[in-house]
C-alpha cells in the first residue's frame, strides 16, 4: 500500500488545468445529485415500516454515488495526461568516436575534382563527400569530430552527436583558413589527442587498435609544415590504439589552381600527393590507404569506411516519463463493476 502511495505521489499531470475543471464538474453532480430526494411512492404507514426495520435513508444509493463519483475521478485523472514518474536510466548504443580530419591548405583549390560532370575545386568534393558521411554516422549513433588543417591544425567541432552542429562546422571549411602549407603531423596528433581524451567505449585488452576509435585523414599533398613528423603521429596513434584510415585525393603533376577569390584567377601548381606516407601510416595504425580521383571514387571510399566494425558502448542516460492512463482507466472500470454488481446483482435493486 505504501508503495502504491508513493507511485501516486511522484505522477505528474501533463494538463493540470484540464483534470482541475473536469473535477469541479463532478463534484457539482456528485452535490447535485445527493441532493436529490430520489423518487418514491406516498405510503400511509411510515410508522409500522420503521417498526419493522425499514432504513430512512437507503445506504445502497449512497455507496453508489460513492462509486459512481469515484469512477469519474479516476476518469478525469486519466484525460489529465498522467505521466509515471521519471527515472535515469542508462541505454547500450552502438557506434564509434570518429574525428574527422580535412585538408584546407591552398592546394585544395586545384580544380581538377569531378563532381556531376564538372570540375570543381578539391575542397568542394572533400566537403560534399565528407558531409554525407559524417551525417550518415551521427545518425547510426557515432560521435564525430572535425579536425581541420593547414599549415597549422585546430579543431572545428569536437566530438559530438549532434549534426547541425556538424554540418555548420563543416560549410565554415574554406582553402587556405588555416594557411597554405600542409601540415599532416600536427593535424594527425590533434585528431588523436582528441579520440584519446574522450571516453573509451572498450577496455583496453593487449595491443593493437582498440575497436570503436577511429581517425579518417583526407589530404591531397605531403607535409611540408608543422612541428610533428607524420611517422611520429602515427606512432601516437598506434599507441594509444586508435585506428587511421588516409585518403587521398587529386591527380599529379600540374594542375590549375584557383585563387583565393575563387576562379577569377587561374594559375598552374605543381602539387604531388605523398601515397607512401599515407600509406605507412595506415600501416602502423591498422587502417586503410585510399586514393580517390573523383566524386564517384571518393563516395565508394567512404561508403567501404562506412561498413566498419561497431562496438557496444554506453550512451548518456535518459531521463524517462512514460504517459501511464491505464491505472486510472483500470480503476474506473473497476469502480463501475463493483457499483453495478453490488447493487444491481447482489441487492437485486432496479434501476
Amino acid at each position: 500500500m505504501s508503495e502504491l502511495l508513493t507511485w501516486l505521489g511522484e505522477i505528474h499531470f501533463a494538463s493540470p488545468l484540464r483534470g482541475a475543471a473536469l473535477l469541479a464538474l463532478v463534484a457539482l453532480a456528485v452535490v447535485r445529485i445527493a441532493r436529490r430526494r430520489p423518487r418514491a411512492l406516498a405510503w400511509p404507514g411510515t410508522a409500522e415500516l420503521r417498526a419493522a426495520g425499514a432504513w430512512r435513508r437507503d445506504p445502497l444509493r449512497g455507496l453508489s454515488l460513492a462509486l459512481r463519483a469515484a469512477a469519474a475521478v479516476a476518469l478525469v485523472a486519466a484525460l489529465a495526461g498522467p505521466t509515471a514518474p521519471a527515472s535515469w536510466r542508462p541505454e547500450a548504443l552502438r557506434g564509434l568516436d570518429l574525428v574527422l580530419v580535412v585538408d584546407a591548405s591552398g592546394s585544395m583549390r586545384a580544380l581538377d575534382a569531378e563532381i556531376d560532370g564538372e570540375w570543381q575545386r578539391r575542397l568542394d568534393l572533400a566537403r560534399s563527400v565528407v558531409g554525407r558521411f559524417a551525417r550518415r554516422r551521427v545518425a547510426e549513433g557515432d560521435r564525430v569530430g572535425l579536425v581541420v588543417f593547414g599549415e597549422s591544425a585546430f579543431t572545428l567541432c569536437p566530438l559530438t552527436s549532434d549534426g547541425a552542429l556538424l554540418a555548420a562546422a563543416l560549410a565554415r571549411v574554406e582553402a587556405g583558413m588555416s594557411g597554405e602549407a600542409t601540415a599532416l603531423g600536427d593535424a594527425l596528433a590533434l585528431a588523436v589527442k582528441r579520440v584519446a581524451a574522450a571516453e573509451d567505449p572498450t577496455p583496453a585488452a593487449g595491443s593493437g587498435p582498440r575497436a570503436g576509435r577511429l581517425v579518417v585523414l583526407l589530404t591531397d599533398g605531403r607535409a611540408n609544415a608543422g612541428a610533428v613528423p607524420t611517422e611520429v603521429a602515427a606512432g601516437l596513434a598506434a599507441t594509444a590504439g586508435i585506428r587511421v584510415h588516409t585518403v587521398g585525393i587529386g591527380t599529379g603533376g600540374e594542375v590549375a589552381v584557383a585563387g583565393p577569390d575563387g576562379a577569377r584567377r587561374l594559375r598552374l601548381e605543381r602539387h604531388d600527393l605523398d601515397l607512401g606516407a599515407l600509406r605507412s601510416v595506415a600501416g602502423a595504425t591498422g587502417g586503410r590507404a585510399f586514393t580517390a580521383r573523383s566524386s564517384a571514387d571518393l563516395a565508394d571510399v567512404y561508403a567501404e569506411i562506412d561498413a566498419l566494425e561497431r562496438v557496444e558502448r554506453p550512451a548518456p542516460p535518459r531521463r524517462s516519463g512514460e504517459p501511464a492512463p491505464e491505472p486510472f482507466l483500470a480503476a474506473a472500470g473497476l469502480l463501475l463493476l463493483a457499483e453495478i454488481g453490488g447493487t444491481r446483482v447482489l441487492a437485486r435493486r432496479l434501476p
